[in-house]
């Protein structure tokens, strides 16, 4: 059976991405600074206890010398305008996975981000340019170009997951449908927003995970891969579509809170590669 490793196993999407392969029968290896923190339901999991920034010289063997390592750890979240990005997570991170490689990994899955596409509109596809307006879609991306540089040098797959929007149990409190679900359940008469006409692809974070798992176990898998719904939905729909779901009386106030200024207005991705993978 094919030996899988995750990082990020504590996080948002990584504890959602373990429960996907435990499904599958899978017993992923589980890099934790704190142990402590995993869920009591992966405490049956080998865990290897550091901090991938500092990591040993011998971390491959910690992590079991496994087949295929799900890389989703990376600090910084949710500031996505730090300089951090490329000045500490990009180094640390190109630095461990380059000494797992070297020691024998065949295959890595790493979570990249949408916001590597940069202010670009529309329908995109994995072979857009990236154009990041963040540095942390720009360390991403960079570090997806130093793997693939690494590739010459070393005999390994390398697969690139672009997330898109998700939402679902583990997300960040300031995230839109925390705030909203808090709102709820203060009782609160109205929900402050942005205007709320942005065009955006969200899916809930286990549809993610399950599409995360399939291409750590996929053999064929490589390349970049858009994991996303390939629907737009504006951000106001969806908020009364949470809204009615919950049967809750609150009433949208949109126009309340300025767009950011890093995405584009209405923006999606192709998700025509990950569904021929899952389907």
């Amino acid at each position: 059976m094919t030996k899988i490793a995750v990082t990020g196993a504590t996080g948002f999407v990584g504890r959602h991405v373990v429960r996907e392969l435990l499904a599958c029968g899978v017993r992923p290896a589980l890099l934790a600074r704190d142990p402590s923190a995993l869920p009591e339901e992966f405490r049956s999991c080998p865990v290897a206890a550091f901090d991938l920034a500092m990591s040993p010289a011998d971390a491959f063997d910690q992590l079991g010398r496994p087949d295929v390592l799900v890389h989703l750890a990376w600090g910084g979240l949710p500031h996505y305008k730090s300089r951090s990005h490329f000045e500490i997570e990009l180094p640390a991170h190109y630095r461990f996975l380059k000494a797992l490689v070297a020691s024998g990994l065949r295959k890595i899955v790493v979570s990249g981000t949408c916001l590597e596409y940069g202010m670009q509109n529309g329908c995109l596809r994995e072979d857009a340019r990236p154009v990041p307006h963040t540095p942390y879609g720009f360390a991403k991306d960079a570090l997806r170009q130093q793997l693939e540089y690494l590739q010459s040098e070393y005999p390994f797959d390398l697969v690139w997951a672009r997330l898109f929007y998700m939402f679902g149990e583990g997300q960040n409190p300031a995230s839109l449908l925390p705030l909203l679900q808090k709102a709820m359940k203060a009782g609160e008469p109205t929900f402050p927003m942005s205007a709320g006409e942005q065009l955006r692809d969200y899916q809930p974070v286990e549809t993610s995970a399950r599409s995360l798992a399939k291409l750590a176990l996929a053999p064929g898998a490589g390349g970049i891969y858009n994991v996303c719904s390939g629907k737009p939905a504006s951000v106001r729909s969806l908020v009364e579509a949470w809204i009615r779901e919950a049967g809750s009386p609150i009433t949208p106030e949109p126009g309340r809170y300025p767009y950011a200024d890093y995405e584009p207005m209405a923006f999606w991705g192709d998700a025509t590669r990950i569904n021929k993978l899952i389907n």
